[in-house]
């Protein structure tokens, strides 16, 4: 763990780097836990536009979070990733106690662009969107529901429904409208992000039936 890892990055920092650049697009992230001991959920929190990614891992350690990003900058390549990931806000776990390793990119080139910033310790309410974003997880998976049995094709189904939902805030339009929107449909594509009929959505514990 990087001691020093918050060093530039505390929220203070944030504030700072947003009321100077108020019109950057910011991702939250958190994450999900189902039974003690078991697979752990990273949700990534898009908040311009209320679209959610959600990755299962077998441990909630620094490394699973650094092989996710790796992944989405391969697949998304180094300018699409800059576009989607200007600044990222996560909490104080030790899972996310390695921000070079993002900022830096898996060429170790850097992301030339990326910036992680972490709330104050016991302050989850400064990114309150993805903890409410969480609370359609827990429609689906009850909180104290164990994701071991569960594999990453039931989580990205879950955030399919999730992202299909229309939302009062987004006038009516589902996060993925409003993601294929200003990114194009492609993009969340790319994503792994695929609409759901409104008439076939399902919020409810049955959708994962495991």
């Amino acid at each position: 763990m990087d001691r020093g890892c918050r060093a530039g990055r505390n929220y203070h920092d944030y504030e700072v780097y947003m009321e100077k650049y108020p019109d950057t697009a910011m991702v939250q992230m958190g994450f999900v836990i189902g039974s003690k001991g078991g697979k752990a959920l990273l949700t990534i929190y898009f908040v311009n536009v209320s679209l959610m990614l959600g990755f299962l891992r077998d441990a909630n350690t620094s490394k699973s979070v650094i092989d996710i990003y790796d992944g989405l900058y391969r697949r998304l390549g180094g300018q699409d990733f800059r576009k989607l990931f200007p600044v990222i806000l996560r909490d104080n776990g030790s899972e996310f106690s390695n921000p070079k390793c993002i900022e830096n990119g898996p060429d170790g080139k850097g992301f030339q662009g990326t910036r992680i910033y972490y709330c104050n310790p016991s302050a989850p309410y400064q990114k309150a969107k993805i903890e409410v974003g969480n609370e359609f997880n827990r429609r689906v998976a009850p909180k104290g529901k164990s994701f071991d049995e569960l594999e990453q094709a039931d989580i990205d189904l879950m955030m399919d429904h999730i992202n299909s939902y229309r939302r009062k805030k987004l006038n009516g339009k589902s996060p993925h409208e409003a993601f294929c929107f200003y990114y194009g449909e492609e993009l969340a594509q790319r994503l792994g992000c695929y609409e759901v009929a409104a008439n076939s959505i399902n919020l409810m514990p049955g959708l994962l039936k495991k």
